[in-house]
């Protein structure tokens, strides 16, 4: 069945006419130069009946909107109750001579990269503290710069596995703490991985397969 033309126009205009209470808004909502407030489609998504944080709230005693956490609240998942784990620490409070991971190659691989991005800036890739900021800080001869350690001294060597977390974690003398940083698992890398350097550096021939001893010779 045709429309008849008129009728047709006559849908045309009303289709056409539909779009202009939509559009009215869109200018009203766009326009740069609009000073009285904006069209809300949807007026309770912007105006909730909320209290914001840092306001004043009349309904506690002590007119805060902002709630004191209960003593002892932990956030959830973040107990954190293994001390060995996460503070390197002993019940005793001693530094722990256990490494709470398994040491695997792949814990090693975690902890050279985590390393050079971390520690080598300063310590060097071997660990011996030659660094590019020692190297450049040298350079300069300010006389302010103190070196940084070498890994492979026997001071350090001889440091248990939970001073080194401790140092990685909450920095040592003029050395900053990176624990906001790296995270627990990844200062273990790091732990083990500075291990591994030590054991290259101090090593003899003993230490060497037999294999592969030939080939030093």
């Amino acid at each position: 069945m045709m429309i008849p033309r008129p009728l047709l126009f006559i849908l045309l205009i009303l289709a056409a006419l539909s779009l202009l209470p939509m559009a009215c808004v869109l200018k009203n909502w766009h326009d740069p130069a609009k000073t009285s407030p904006r069209i809300q489609i949807n007026p309770d998504m912007d105006q909730q009946p909320k209290f914001k944080a840092q306001t004043a709230n009349p309904f506690f005693a002590d007119g805060r909107a902002m709630r004191v956490w209960p003593a002892g609240t932990v956030p959830r998942g973040q107990l954190r109750g293994d001390d060995r784990y996460y503070r390197g620490l002993e019940p005793d409070s001693t530094f722990t001579a256990v490494f709470p991971v398994p040491v695997s190659e792949e814990l090693l691989a975690r902890g050279r990269e985590r390393y050079d991005i971390f520690c080598a800036t300063c310590h060097g890739l071997g660990g011996a503290g030659d660094g590019v900021t020692h190297r450049r800080a040298e350079h300069l001869a300010q006389g302010t710069w103190i070196p940084p350690t070498d890994l492979a001294s026997q001071t350090v060597v001889e440091r248990s596995h939970g001073h080194l977390y401790n140092s990685i974690a909450n920095g040592i003398r003029n050395m900053p703490a990176y624990g906001h940083q790296i995270p627990p698992a990844d200062r273990w890398a790091i732990v083990a991985y500075v291990r591994a350097l030590q054991r290259a550096r101090n090593a003899n021939l003993d230490d060497v397969p037999d294999e592969h001893r030939r080939a030093l010779r």
